[in-house]
């Protein structure tokens, strides 16, 4: 780390403090600007300090150009048929399904997948996907594009993300746990794919609920999921993650984050004007914490704003604590027998590889894929390597059949012979 970012990160630290101070006095209006910062810490899954690149254009040019890139491109525009699941507490989830082209699909099936589920007309495979947090379903544009109608998939958003209402029991105060998301995917799953083989995907928080729906439901590991693909996760020990900070910086933000941020969540309303009123910085936080390449695609940084601005400072503050009580590492025993695939970005500054790594160790049998140049947002950073692995782990697990080829990250065929 330069030592300007050095400074950026005090500043930050700092600025936390202030937060803190100025609710505490009642001096909200005067202390939004700064909740602007710390809001984009954490937004970004950060949940830490931040080193930001100096801004050269102006602020009316640098809008513009936001909104320019918000009608570029058709990332998130994907829908599928829609529907509804609900949670033991009663939040209404949202879930799309993608079902399979019977034109997209080859009649024959091979002789694998047919070992594989015991009958020659298997039920069709399900892929549900899981993203992570401040983000949403079409976090897996990309993927979701080059599987489309080859394979059934589900996409789905968690409870108070994206097209999902706002966790019930939170509004009962009640805290967000990984346990709770695990029964979430379990509602999902009941709804949106009753039966038949089950492919379970999820990135960061997404991938920590699939650990938790194993630890919580292992006879429905064991009976129906036939593969599993971790991407930027973690088991546990999120606590002594330093999202690229120096030692007396992270010390700093872990030691006043959970109290701002429960404070910043009692004044939505205004943080969020605040928020608006800081959204070069936002970008900018986005930008460090989710990328590693110099050269992503301006309008997929910018997708992967918005989705993580429309969070609600107040589910931001209500989530942030479950990360640190995550640890699931005992669930992970439940996929020792079916093919994994286990992904991540080496300069993951929100989890890092070495997290992934650990998982890889507990899953000898599993692939271990580690992306040069890619960081949390793996999947829209560099798409084609997280499509191309997980078409390889549907191919493993009959989901798809060995002819199938991904092109790019927008479509996939069947190589026919020539």
């Amino acid at each position: 780390m330069s030592e300007s970012s050095a400074e950026v990160v005090a500043d930050v630290a700092s600025a936390a403090v202030a937060v803190s101070a100025a609710g505490a006095a009642g001096g909200w209006r005067r202390a939004t600007g700064i909740a602007g910062v710390a809001i984009g810490v954490v937004a970004a899954g950060a949940a830490a300090g931040v080193a930001l690149e100096r801004m050269t254009v102006g602020r009316g040019m640098r809008q513009k150009a936001r909104l320019a890139l918000d009608s570029a491109g058709p990332y998130g525009s994907l829908r599928g048929m829609p529907g509804k699941a609900f949670a033991d507490d009663g939040t209404e989830l949202y879930y799309e399904v993608d079902e399979v082209d019977p034109e997209a699909a080859p009649a024959a099936i091979g002789p694998r997948r047919r070992r594989l589920f015991g009958r020659k007309s298997p039920a069709p495979v399900t892929v549900v996907f899981s993203h992570g947090y401040c983000l949403s379903q079409d976090s897996w544009h990309f993927q979701r594009a080059a599987l489309r109608g080859v394979v059934r998939t589900v996409h789905w958003d968690q409870r108070s993300h994206g097209r999902s209402a706002r966790g019930v029991a939170q509004g009962r105060d009640e805290p967000v746990t990984i346990e709770q998301l695990g029964r979430d995917l379990k509602a999902v799953i009941d709804a949106a794919s009753p039966e038949g083989p089950l492919v379970l995907v999820g990135h960061s928080m997404g991938g920590m609920t699939v650990m938790a729906l194993a630890d919580q439901y292992p006879e429905l590991i064991r009976e129906r999921v036939v593969g599993v693909a971790f991407v930027g996760t973690s088991s546990g020990r999120l606590g002594e993650v330093n999202y690229g900070l120096p030692v007396a910086g992270v010390n700093a933000v872990r030691r006043v984050l959970p109290g701002v941020l429960k404070a910043l969540g009692q004044r939505a309303e205004l943080v969020e004007k605040g928020r608006r009123a800081t959204a070069d910085l936002f970008a900018g936080v986005i930008k460090r914490y989710s990328f590693a390449s110099r050269d992503v695609d301006p309008a997929v940084a910018r997708f992967a704003e918005r989705m993580i601005e429309s969070t609600p400072i107040d589910v931001v503050a209500e989530y942030y604590p479950a990360f640190n009580d995550h640890d699931k590492t005992e669930a992970l025993a439940h996929f020792a027998d079916m093919p994994v695939l286990v992904l991540a970005g080496v300069h993951d500054l929100v989890t890092p590889s070495e997290h992934s790594e650990a998982i890889a160790d507990l899953l000898p049998d599993a692939e271990l894929v580690l992306v040069p140049d890619a960081g949390h947002l793996v999947m829209l950073e560099h798409p084609e390597v997280v499509t191309d692995r997980l078409a390889d782990l549907l191919t493993r697990t009959g989901a798809v059949p060995a002819g199938a080829t991904v092109k790019g990250y927008g479509s996939t065929s069947t190589a026919q012979p020539g």
